[in-house]
């Protein structure tokens, strides 16, 4: 039996993705989202997420492209442009300072605890957490995320990895992001898988839909439902409709959301396909 987690990420990023989230979730394809901390719309999808208490909410912790949610005075000065109060806003740039041991693992976990604190201060139940731009693939951010995680009574985590079968399925994606995704997978998920089995967490045997990013129309999202095999799998998507809002925002990702809330529309799992969110994984 295959189990499958249908996720839509940057759940607050404008009123235009928390509608669309709400939509497909009220659709019955959408079982799970996560939630940011700190962006423009967060409050209204506090509000959105309370009044649907079935729809599985986790927070996307995020320490690129963003707003901290703790001041630099409050121990997280490393992980901050110094000129602007925000994160680094490429992911490479937070990558080369990571890698020179320049950013602590105690700013990482504080942080996230931080976000995390936000959210459940407001009413959200957390499920799971996942980190913005997949940051927790990389152990020295991994670590850190899952013990602010599990101290504030979260237990189960994002696989980011994609499965060789889902890159196969994605068809007419680009060289260059295949083998970066076959790269990142085959160099770091063996790392991933001991940490969360160290930090007692539960994940799913694979993420889908990663490559497809920017790309998630409904040929692909049939190619990629039509091939799941068995285990627990999570369909990453980035939903939303793309408005004055979301145009403001420096996001590659906008006339994207509407193909791919689009194509969500009209998913239709086999009945061999469970539909579940990540509180379930976690109770297993």
């Amino acid at each position: 039996m295959s189990r499958l987690i249908v996720n839509a990420d940057d759940f607050g990023l404008t009123a235009g993705v928390n509608r669309a989230i709400l939509e497909l979730h009220r659709a019955g394809v959408l079982t799970s989202a996560t939630l940011m901390a700190r962006a423009a719309a967060t409050d209204e999808a506090i509000e959105l997420a309370r009044s649907a208490p079935s729809l599985g909410v986790g927070c996307h912790v995020v320490l690129v492209d963003g707003e901290p949610a703790l001041s630099a005075r409050q121990c997280i000065s490393r992980l901050v442009d110094p000129g602007t109060g925000r994160f680094q806003p490429i992911l490479g740039a937070f990558l080369r300072r990571l890698f020179a041991g320049r950013i602590a693992a105690s700013e990482i976990e504080a942080e996230a605890a931080a976000q995390i604190a936000f959210l459940q201060s407001r009413g959200v139940k957390l499920t799971h957490i996942d980190t913005h731009k997949h940051t927790h693939m990389f152990p020295a951010v991994l670590r850190p995320v899952l013990r602010a995680a599990r101290a504030a009574g979260i237990r189960a985590v994002r696989n980011p990895f994609e499965a060789a079968w889902s890159v196969k399925a994605t068809a007419h994606s680009p060289w260059m992001r295949r083998a970066q995704v076959n790269l990142l997978r085959s160099g770091l998920e063996a790392s991933f898988r001991r940490i969360v089995a160290e930090e007692g967490f539960a994940t799913t045997d694979g993420a889908i839909g990663v490559l497809a990013t920017g790309t998630l129309d409904a040929a692909v999202l049939d190619s990629l439902v039509r091939n799941i095999p068995d285990g627990a799998w999570e369909l990453v998507t980035h939903p939303g409709y793309c408005d004055d809002d979301l145009n403001q925002v420096k996001t590659r990702l906008k006339a994207t959301r509407e193909v791919e809330r689009q194509a969500l529309l009209g998913l239709k799992p086999c009945d061999e396909i469970d539909l579940i969110g990540f509180g379930e994984l976690a109770a297993r």
